[in-house]
């Protein structure tokens, strides 16, 4: 089936989409996508199926409903058959009433067909299919038959219960199970909110069985959850931006796959419309992770993991900025980096901070100082102290952080030099051997050397910052105990606590950090 997409704001083009198995439409609250879908709707309205767990289990308005509902499949029920007199509150009562009116009539038929001798078998009906599906869901319950009523068993409890007292859960499980098989041949099934009320551990098989039990229909689905937009298959994603009233409008992109950019993240940031910044880690309890939403606050801050994948995911969401317009950035730790390496990456808007590592931040001059004066304690004896520490510690260590310095360098200055146009092993061999010909190791070890006992003759604290790489050194310079806080863990909870004040302390650390990465 060809699907015209509503009005696009900055195109006088019709978007069409050819056969598409499902269509989610995604944006945030207020953006226009409810809209979006019942402009669809109105195009298609002889052959669109409207569906809401959430308003399935809500009272069911008095205006009359569409026919293409289960509510107007059941007022049609009630007009023709005028026996029936109670009359169902919810529509998730109405799709009871329907299944079992289906349950009883083909009941009826096949009686009346075995009284004529005719040979036949008992039908599956709609409450087959759904008992088989939902059974399958929640596989330690099971639907009961009772007296014409619907009844749950667990296998926790002996006794059943009606299915009105079914958990909220349950309930719509239940109804996007059934409702869908009332759907006409060839609809277009516009499922609002498809995650509500859904535990995240069955929304994905929930949906695949429903979409299997009616392959001829196309399914729209109207949503702000990422997760479920970027988890369900074959589809087309739709991102709706706002919407234009006096065009009437959309401002919508249709959202491609990309093996370099990882769909639900994408979905999360263009709903955020903050520029993004990019940073490694993935724990909630990294230091990165806590501090620098506070230190950016400008920013929609995004852990990705390692260094090589917050440098790719920068890159290929700049190469699309004509698409989102929003603005981004990637900082990953300093690594032992040449000045080169860090011009490379920056000119990719990738920072590296004037700091080894993330905890380096915590002790520079001016955090150091604003944590020591609100722990009243007196701030310039304390850095004083904290960095003649810093320095016997780095003057202990010269050596082994020069070999480390040496190490990084010789094998970033071999991959700059190697060929990668040879094409036998016995050609890589030999210009391996050519280029470590050129290089002095000891050389370069003995300059790195200097330049760090240099840096110790000079008391150079924020040189030392730069390229002195040691977890310990928060406990190991004392700055905790200087500062009148127990340990390393409290020394942040109030470095973070200040930041969260966002007063004149909190603007004097911010500025600090920002400083070592010269984003504004």
């Amino acid at each position: 089936m060809e699907i015209v997409l509503p009005k696009k704001s900055n195109s006088a083009e019709s978007v069409i989409l050819k056969d598409p198995h499902n269509i989610i439409i995604i944006g945030a609250n207020g953006a226009g996508k409810s809209r979006f879908g019942r402009a669809i709707e109105r195009r298609y309205a002889d052959c669109v199926f409207r569906i809401s767990a959430g308003n399935a289990l809500c009272l069911v308005p008095e205006k009359k409903s569409t026919s293409l509902s289960v509510s107007g499949m059941y007022e049609q029920m009630l007009s023709k058959n005028g026996k029936i007199e109670v009359k169902a509150q919810t529509e998730f009562d109405r799709l009871l009433y329907l299944l079992q009116q289906e349950e009883f009539q083909s009941l009826v038929d096949f009686k009346m067909k075995r009284f004529r001798g005719e040979s036949c078998n008992l039908p599956r009906t709609r409450l087959d299919q759904t008992q088989e599906v939902w059974e399958r869901l929640f596989p330690h319950s099971r639907i009961l038959r009772k007296n014409g009523d619907l009844e749950v068993l667990s296998s926790d409890d002996e006794k059943s219960y009606k299915a009105y007292r079914m958990s909220q859960g349950e309930k719509a499980v239940f109804y996007l199970i059934a409702s869908v098989l009332f759907a006409m041949p060839k609809a277009l099934i516009i499922v609002e909110d498809p995650e509500l009320h859904l535990h995240r551990s069955i929304v994905g098989s929930l949906w695949d069985s429903i979409e299997q039990s009616r392959p001829d229909c196309t399914f729209i689905y109207m949503t702000h959850d990422i997760e479920f937009a970027a988890g369900r298959p074959a589809g087309v994603r739709v991102w709706v931006k706002s919407y234009d009233a006096v065009r009437r409008a959309w401002d919508y992109e249709l959202i491609e796959n990309r093996e370099s950019f990882p769909e639900e993240i994408y979905l999360e940031l263009l709903g955020s419309r903050k520029p993004v910044l990019f940073i490694e880690g993935t724990d909630n309890n990294s230091i990165d992770n806590k501090l620098y939403p506070y230190i950016f606050p400008d920013y929609l801050v995004k852990p990705l993991g390692g260094c090589s994948k917050v440098i790719e995911t920068t890159k290929a969401f700049g190469e699309m900025k004509n698409f989102h317009h929003l603005e981004s950035k990637g900082i990953v730790d300093r690594d032992r980096r040449t000045s080169r390496e860090i011009h490379y990456l920056r000119e990719r808007n990738i920072y590296v901070p004037d700091v080894a590592e993330v905890e380096n931040l915590l002790m520079l001059e001016d955090v150091v100082k604003t944590v020591a004066r609100r722990m009243l304690q007196d701030e310039d004896e304390v850095f004083s102290q904290v960095k003649h520490n810093v320095i016997s510690l780095f003057d202990k260590d010269v050596e082994t952080q020069a070999l480390l310095h040496t190490r990084h360098r010789l094998r970033r200055q071999i991959e700059y030099m190697i060929d990668r146009k040879l094409d036998t092993i016995e050609e890589l061999a030999q210009h391996i051997e050519t280029l470590t010909e050129g290089i002095d190791t000891k050389e370069m070890y003995e300059n790195i050397c200097g330049e760090f006992r240099n840096y110790v003759v000079r008391e150079d604290y924020p040189s030392i910052l730069k390229v002195y790489n040691q977890k310990g050194m928060l406990p190991q310079s004392r700055v905790t105990q200087l500062c009148g806080l127990s340990n390393k863990e409290k020394y942040l909870s109030f470095v973070l606590s200040i930041l969260k004040e966002g007063k004149n302390d909190a603007a004097c650390i911010r500025s600090a950090i920002q400083h070592c990465f010269g984003i504004v």
